[in-house]
């Protein structure tokens, strides 16, 4: 199970407007998506193959021609058994990925002890150096007021990082709509210095979006470090099994954008797996192709 596969996901895109509607087929929230102002594809995301009914391909060409979409696209993820597979009629490709196929993970399951000695040992003191600087974390109610420190804190960390950003309505709709979505926030003498969003659902718990002060008085009481830690007994206080920091880079990628992301993550474990892989049906094959050729020449 899956917060992604989920009817209050589905309402916050919905909300959101990243989604036109969503189709429930064999189990599965479908998603129609605009490749352009008149065009549409479908998506779905966290399908384990086990869960992939064999006239799945059948129900997807019926459902491609009764929504008029140009073609559709599967992501699958497995965190304990993943393996290549290949599902017929599909490619192996996608048009555009929502979860990289490497992530870093916790095993929750593990004593607090074994989880900080897989931390690399200027992790752990940074851990200890926020604690003794007294730097608190606190779960945020999840009000305007909050969200808007979140927000405002995003620009600070986008303005300095060079990352893209959501709009406020967006974080807004995220908190508001996911029961299971937390807003955690570090607090330094009254002063918020770094606020987490995550999100839990069954035995998952995922890292989603981070942002912190660009203020150097506050930049070395190492906030972020203590609030991951303190994230991260949360979601074993609430049963998860797993910890999921979700989009690092692939081991043999040494241009990807997220190196200094996934550098940070894996030094608070040493768990990096390939976990997904993306599959296309091309229901108008001559349109699909246009749209890729349009891609390219634009880049």
């Amino acid at each position: 199970m899956s917060i992604w596969q989920t009817k209050s996901w589905q309402e916050m895109l919905q909300k959101s407007w990243q989604v036109e509607k969503t189709i429930y087929l064999k189990n599965i929230f479908i998603e129609k998506r605009k490749v352009s102002l008149w065009e549409f594809w479908l998506f779905a995301l966290w399908v384990d193959y086990k869960d992939i009914p064999k006239d799945f391909l059948d129900e997807i060409k019926n459902l491609c021609k009764v929504e008029k979409a140009l073609f559709f696209q599967i992501e699958t993820l497995d965190y304990k058994h993943f393996e290549e597979k290949d599902l017929d009629w599909f490619e192996k490709k996608y048009y555009k990925k929502f979860i990289t196929p490497f992530t870093a993970i916790i095993d929750l399951e593990k004593s607090e002890d074994e989880i900080l000695a897989d931390m690399k040992q200027k992790w752990r003191y940074n851990i200890r150096l926020a604690e003794k600087k007294w730097v608190k974390i606190m779960e945020a109610e999840k009000t305007e007021k909050n969200i808007k420190i979140f927000y405002d804190l995003m620009m600070e960390t986008t303005s300095r990082d060079n990352f893209f950003w959501n709009t406020f309505d967006y974080y807004k709709i995220f908190l508001e709509e996911l029961d299971f979505s937390k807003l955690l926030f570090a607090d330094y003498k009254g002063k918020i210095i770094s606020a987490w969003i995550f999100t839990y659902f069954w035995k998952e718990a995922i890292y989603y979006y981070w942002a912190s002060t660009s203020d150097k008085n506050f930049r070395n009481l190492m906030a972020p470090y203590l609030l991951q830690w303190e994230a991260i007994k949360i979601w074993k206080w609430l049963w998860c099994e797993i910890y999921d920091f979700l989009w690092i880079a692939s081991p043999d990628d040494e241009n990807s954008p997220l190196l200094w992301v996934t550098d940070f993550k894996l030094k608070f474990t040493k768990d990096s797996k390939n976990v997904s892989t993306s599959f296309i049906y091309k229901h108008k094959k001559f349109k699909y192709f246009l749209i890729e050729f349009l891609r390219k020449f634009k880049k």
